[in-house]
């Protein structure tokens, strides 16, 4: 473990694999990993990449850590992408959609199943995110599955989160205002060769003016990721928040509530196991039999269970 860790500071990338690897199947010790190289961690700047179904994320993604590799930075990409319901594994769509890039020695790709997980990512992101940080990336870009209106973990996730918008998927704006909409830093509309582009983004300038107030504004324009037009300006506006959030301390900020929200959900995780294990206790079963004779009643039952949880006798 020690020396996977020594390599893995040295830039290895089959380190960086193995580990994550750890990370994402909860094998022990494991969390011993993320402790270890959590001082290494924070020089990584986290770029969330979401939107609707079929907009064209992984191609962009493609198109945006191009470029940023032309600046001889090294890139870490999370591809979430939907489970395998047989082997729980990664459906490979995204990555296969960047395979040029896994060639690159400066680029690091993943794949990640959700594995259940709600919001759009995976339960493993945040201690990939540590690997791939003291592994000496300087972006990790996060690409969530396709999202509708409640799968928004991104923004807990991401410095900028960036959302991918597309015309002609119907009603998009509506479909997603819900949730998405107000989590944004940078809006792009890819795929803008298509009938209607101009009015998406114009629909989004709408919905954004209804904020008065923005300390940061997010930018809107219009890019073809297949051809790469408009993604120089997208990399630009993310700059821009970038530089924004440093100079106002939102970054220390953001990162610090991160932090708050990651300790939140390891204990819940941790609480969830052990509540878990209330399935298999015989007290469980017994107390279960008496409410068939209304002797006692479920809410009786989870206040005992509860103190035994607490009092940690499970």
């Amino acid at each position: 473990m020690e020396n996977l860790i020594k390599t893995l500071l040295e830039g290895n990338k089959r380190a960086c694999a193995k580990l994550i690897t750890m990370v994402e199947n909860e094998v022990d010790g494991y969390e011993e990993v993320l402790k270890s190289v959590y001082k290494y961690t924070g020089g990584a700047y986290v770029i969330g990449i979401t939107g609707p179904p079929g907009a064209g994320k992984s191609t962009f993604t493609d198109k945006l850590v191009k470029l940023i590799r032309k600046e001889n930075k090294k890139v870490g990409i999370i591809a979430i992408d939907p489970t395998s319901p047989f082997t729980k594994g990664a459906i490979l769509g995204d990555r296969i959609r960047m395979n040029d890039l896994s060639t690159d020695k400066g680029v690091f790709i993943r794949s990640m199943g959700t594995r259940g997980s709600l919001g759009g990512l995976s339960n493993a992101t945040q201690g990939a995110i540590k690997v791939l940080d003291s592994y000496g990336c300087d972006y990790i870009f996060i690409e969530t599955v396709g999202v509708g209106q409640s799968e928004i973990d991104i923004v807990k996730t991401a410095d900028t989160t960036l959302i991918v918008m597309v015309p002609g998927l119907g009603d998009d704006i509506q479909a997603i205002k819900a949730g998405v909409m107000e989590i944004a830093d940078v809006f792009v509309i890819n795929k803008a060769d298509r009938d209607g582009a101009k009015r998406t983004s114009l629909e989004i300038q709408m919905m954004l003016d209804f904020k008065k107030d923005w300390e940061f504004r997010p930018p809107v324009n219009l890019a073809i990721a297949e051809t790469g037009e408009g993604v120089e300006e997208t990399y630009k506006n993310i700059l821009r928040h970038k530089e924004f959030l440093e100079k106002s301390d939102k970054l220390n900020e953001k990162r610090l509530s991160r932090n708050k929200t990651e300790i939140k959900e390891l204990v819940q995780r941790r609480i969830s196991n052990l509540v878990r294990n209330l399935e298999y206790s015989e007290d469980m079963d017994k107390l279960l039999a008496k409410t068939m004779t209304k002797e006692i009643d479920p809410y009786s039952i989870s206040e005992i269970l509860f103190e035994k949880v607490r009092n940690n006798q499970y």
